[in-house]
Parts: structure tokens; C-alpha cells; sequence
């Protein structure tokens, strides 16, 4: 994370913004709401994220054909080829942490990760649902 961290600072990046833009890359226009989930933060958090980027000029933000209450989030041009430059970079690491494994040790890994990750998710959820007391 550190590594990437500080790659993605040198093109003015955090690690939730970068993680913005590869999701917009992979799913298109999407809300806030399925930003924040995407990512694993808050949606209070995401409009932060999301009005920042925008004034940056890296997403844009359009009102939903389906509910006038919500904006989706969409990637600019100047988005898509900064998450391109930044990509290049940041999967030097990953290329490097792959050939660390036999792809055997790698399809473990991915799959605890993806294990570790989904549980990381759903507590995420559980510790920002509204309590009722």
C-alpha cells in the first residue's frame, strides 16, 4: 500500500481517487452510493472524494435519467489518461508481487485475499449502518 500510495501521489492521487477512476474505467457511470460500496467507504466520505475529483476535472457529474436525487459520476477524458499513466506504473508492483509466487501460491493468495476483503466489506457496512437502539 505504501508503494502504491506514494506512486499515486505523484500524479496528485489518492488511493480511494485512484480506486474511483479503475472502477469507473471497469463499470462505467455509476452514484456515489456504488462509488462508496465499490471502494469500501463511506458515502459521506465518496462526495468528498467525488467533488474533488470533479474540480480537479478527472470525473464528471450528471444528474440520473432514472432519479433526479442522484449524480453520476463519469470519467472525463483527462481521468481516463491519468489513471492510464498511473496504471503503468503502479502494475510494476504488482507484476513484481506476482512473479513472487508459483501461480499456484498466487491463486491461493488471491482467494484469501478476496476472503480477507470480503469480510473487511461486510463489517465495513455492519460498523456504518444507522444503530437502533
Amino acid at each position: 500500500m505504501a508503494h502504491h500510495e506514494a506512486v499515486l501521489r505523484g500524479y496528485g492521487l489518492t488511493m480511494t481517487q485512484y480506486t474511483v477512476l479503475l472502477v469507473l474505467v471497469r463499470e462505467g457511470g455509476l452514484s456515489g452510493a456504488q462509488l462508496a460500496r465499490s471502494c469500501g467507504v463511506t458515502q459521506q466520505s465518496m462526495s468528498s472524494v467525488l467533488t474533488n475529483m470533479e474540480t480537479k476535472g478527472l470525473i464528471g457529474r450528471e444528474t440520473s435519467p432514472v432519479h433526479a436525487k442522484v449524480q453520476i459520476a463519469t470519467l472525463t477524458d483527462e481521468g481516463q489518461a491519468l489513471v492510464d499513466r498511473a496504471y503503468q506504473e503502479v502494475i510494476i508492483l504488482e507484476r513484481a508481487l506476482t512473479d513472487a509466487f508459483t501461480p499456484s501460491e498466487h491463486a491461493s493468495l488471491c482467494e484469501l485475499l478476496e476472503r480477507a476483503t470480503t469480510v473487511l466489506v461486510q463489517q465495513t457496512r455492519h460498523a456504518t449502518a444507522p444503530r437502533t437502539n
